[in-house]
């Protein structure tokens, strides 16, 4: 399986490369940012991780030109900036995940493993997360069995956040890249994630659509079940 590395620590990129070559991952290294996003326009790779700061065009750049482009890889986005803001940036441009440095090489083989897991299966025309089931050809929702009923816009919300479980999806992200609507008030998907919470959440123990205080909202599977 191919990945693609843009990194321009030379020392830092020798230590991921290294390390995903030992999972028998194929590693493709670029050191410049221009030079990695012509990389990941023309070939195929299972996943991306991308540096924020690069010389000739930083990663943000990268990752919104991406997904422009229509370019699906998932991307892990690597980087010594921790601050909320940045994280929100990242995340709003495209990036599938977020790992601040320093961090241990461990948990860096464990987010690149939970995002192709992830990809792989929402390539699936039944989506299954839990015990909730979203048939993404029939626009058809069930929990625990039963058929749940839903709004166009709340079923559009609920895929979304399946289609990116475990990933934060900001207001903003869902207003402008899911709902295609930049004009709705503020507080409007504060209150269609109220009404699709009461429909997916209300009678069950175990609740999937979760907040993440300062960032946005989250559907993601008991941590039991990611054990």
């Amino acid at each position: 399986m191919k990945l693609l590395l843009i990194e321009d620590d030379e020392a830092i990129a020798q230590m991921i490369a290294g390390g995903l070559e030992e999972d028998r991952f194929s590693v493709d290294v670029a050191h410049d940012g221009g030079v990695g996003y012509e990389r990941a326009l023309t070939r195929q790779y299972a996943l991306i991780l991308l540096d924020l700061m690069l010389p000739g065009m930083d990663g943000l750049r990268i990752c919104k030109a991406l997904r422009e482009r229509q370019v699906a890889t998932p991307i892990l986005m690597l980087t010594a900036r921790d601050a909320v803001q940045d994280r929100v940036r990242g995340l709003e441009t495209g990036a599938d995940d977020y790992l601040p440095k320093p961090f241990h090489f461990s948990e860096l083989r464990a987010r690149v493993h939970a995002l192709l897991r992830r990809d792989r299966v929402h390539k699936t025309r039944v989506i299954r997360i839990a015990d909730l089931e979203i048939d993404t050809q029939q626009h058809r929702v069930a929990r625990a069995g039963r058929e749940v009923l839903l709004t166009p816009r709340e079923y559009a919300l609920l895929e979304a956040l399946a289609q990116h479980e475990g990933q934060v999806l900001t207001r903003e992200v869902i207003q402008e890249r899911i709902w295609m609507d930049e004009e709705s008030y503020s507080n409007t998907v504060d209150v269609r994630i109220g009404a699709l919470r009461k429909k997916i959440d209300a009678d069950h123990a175990v609740k999937l659509i979760q907040t993440v205080h300062g960032l946005g909202y989250v559907l993601k599977r008991p941590a039991e079940e990611m054990a």
